[in-house]
């Protein structure tokens, strides 16, 4: 029995290795063309490690593009909406969850069919409305959806709240706490990890974003990093080592992000699947 197990787990761990090497195979390729002579990046056989690398390709791909200007927007997006996202999300979740009152059970089905509806359906008419208010080529298109709340985030954060027992909130209603009173002293402090998860989300959502940028912005001072990286493509000539270069450096942050806080993500997501 014992060395049945030690296989089972042997067995699996070797799967889950195999598997990981194909992920990771299309990263290994972008690093070391990031590294290689232009006459390298075309050769055949495909040369799997430049000899000498040249890591001069990440100096040439910082100053390619106003490499700072372009983080420096990204960051404030990123946080504008990250911001958003904490501030609507869980009271949205709080109330359909917590709060007794009629409807509350359909507007929570209406909310997740929101998710079904895919960008290029709002995508004109968001970009009249913005239009119209005058803020075209600014960030506020960006960030002011997040205020407004995230069909999956509140889904996320009302199964965390169902996950808390009810003798806490009634406890604080028997001692005259109003609803905001429970829900800011005794529920958010509850609900960190769910939190972290989410501002997690919102930045990789918001720090990946393309097609956002390529809609609202026009001035290229105000160029994320995700435009930013489209400047290393020309008419009839692509630059792919510095091209790879910054998409390297641009994919850092999320895997640094992603590996403190994994622990975090597989125990909030558990718990929210406990209770529905």
């Amino acid at each position: 029995m014992n060395i049945r197990w030690f296989m089972s787990r042997v067995v699996s761990r070797l799967v889950l290795f195999l598997i990981s090497i194909i992920f990771l195979v299309p990263f290994f390729w972008v690093f070391t063309t990031s590294i290689k002579d232009m006459s390298q990046v075309m050769a055949y056989p495909p040369i799997w490690w430049p000899n000498p690398p040249k890591w001069h390709n990440y100096i040439e791909a910082v100053n390619y593009i106003p490499f700072g200007q372009y983080t420096l927007n990204t960051l404030l997006i990123c946080a504008g909406s990250i911001i958003g996202v904490l501030v609507s999300c869980p009271l949205v979740a709080y109330s359909i969850s917590r709060i007794r009152w009629g409807g509350r059970n359909f507007l929570f089905l209406l909310i997740l069919s929101t998710i079904l509806i895919p960008f290029p359906v709002t995508m004109v008419p968001l970009f009249v409305v913005f239009a119209k208010l005058g803020w075209i080529n600014t960030f506020i298109p960006l960030i002011l959806p997040a205020f407004f709340g995230n069909a999956f985030f509140i889904f996320l954060l009302r199964q965390f709240f169902l996950t808390i027992p009810e003798e806490l909130p009634d406890a604080a209603r028997i001692d005259g706490a109003s609803e905001f009173g429970i829900y800011s002293k005794i529920m958010l402090p509850l609900i960190k990890p769910i939190l972290m998860v989410i501002a997690l989300f919102q930045f990789l959502n918001a720090w990946n974003d393309f097609m956002g940028p390529l809609i609202y912005l026009q001035s290229e001072a105000k160029y994320t990093l995700s435009l930013g990286l489209q400047m290393y493509r020309s008419t009839n000539y692509v630059e792919w080592t510095l091209l790879m270069a910054a998409a390297t450096i641009v994919v850092i942050p999320t895997i640094i992000a992603f590996y403190f806080t994994q622990n975090t993500i597989v125990e909030s997501v558990t718990l929210t699947g406990l209770k529905g």
